[in-house]
């Protein structure tokens, strides 16, 4: 008989609770059954195995980053929703580490839910990048640009890699400032 209590959504943020802390590499079944104080086979009644938790973990991470550019960008065109977006992928990043690093999670073939939450999550982005006049193929560029600028910073900071004693924040907000014009100047 399942735990009282315990449902799918209850381990899935359970989950997003280990990753955060540990990191997403460090995910496992047993750490979630740990933390909820249930022997390890329980939890198979609430996911199918370690990939299925991953990608529940990936699918809400996901969601939860599209709602915070969603929200941050709303009302806002060109440079104040660049900088808009910018923000909040990097605080949902600095917040949410393990929910970050499972939001770059290739899903399979056959995961929906991921495919949809992603295309609603490029949509915001195209739909800043609409108001610097980019659109069909040079949005693609714009936003593979885009996004490893963002990436690269949240990354290699992460990462411990930025050594120089200045705060990385206002370098990232140059980076982004420089891609303002970049955007505003964009061949197409």
């Amino acid at each position: 008989m399942p735990r009282a209590g315990l449902t799918p959504s209850v381990v899935v943020a359970q989950a997003r609770e280990v990753a955060d802390e540990l990191g997403f590499s460090q995910l496992t079944l047993a750490a979630v059954a740990q933390r909820l104080g249930v022997a390890l086979p329980s939890l198979y009644k609430h996911v199918r195995g370690l990939d299925d938790l991953q990608g529940q973990v990936a699918a809400q991470s996901l969601r939860d980053l599209t709602d915070a550019v969603t929200r941050a960008t709303a009302g806002r065109s060109r440079t104040t929703a660049l900088r808009a977006l910018a923000a909040a992928y990097w605080e949902y990043a600095h917040a949410h580490p393990g929910g970050y690093a499972a939001t770059l999670r290739a899903p399979s073939s056959d995961d929906t839910e991921i495919g949809l939450v992603a295309k609603q999550l490029l949509d915001v982005v195209y739909a800043v990048l609409e108001g610097y006049g980019i659109e069909g193929e040079d949005a693609v560029d714009a936003t593979r640009a885009l996004r490893a600028l963002l990436h690269g910073f949240v990354a290699l900071e992460a990462a411990g890699a930025f050594g120089i004693a200045r705060d990385v924040r206002q370098s990232f907000d140059r980076a982004i400032e420089s891609f303002d014009e970049s955007l505003a100047n964009w061949p197409g």
